[in-house]
């Protein structure tokens, strides 16, 4: 058994269309609803701040910086300056991005190159 459900194009409403086959129902969603849901979602994912790489910091004193900032012990603000040394970029602090760049800005303070970005 088919049963269809839901606003009529005459109404105007545009509702979603429900359809009934046996005991399973499923509702039809257009390609806009979609992308508000994946918009909605795409909040939900925490900010980072990244570290770059650079010519002029020596790599002690961004291993200084990192733990001065960020409370990191030695051996972990060593591994996130090896990060940025090899890598060309560490992340080092996540969570709001009101938070994200008020640490980004600390960063510049101390003279490193640091951006925000949703992770």
């Amino acid at each position: 058994m088919v049963h269809h459900a839901g606003a009529s194009p005459a109404d105007g409403k545009g509702a979603a269309e429900c359809v009934t086959i046996g005991a399973v129902t499923a509702t039809a969603v257009s390609p806009a609803e979609i992308e508000e849901i994946d918009e909605a979602l795409s909040d939900d994912r925490p900010w980072v701040t990244l570290v770059w790489n650079d010519p002029i910091n020596l790599m002690s004193y961004v291993t200084y910086v990192l733990q001065k900032l960020f409370g990191y012990d030695r051996a972990t603000a060593r591994k996130l300056m090896l990060d940025v040394h090899h890598k060309g970029r560490a992340s080092v602090s996540s969570g709001t991005r009101d938070e994200m760049e008020r640490d980004a800005a600390r960063l510049h303070t101390y003279g490193l190159w640091a951006t925000v970005r949703q992770d």
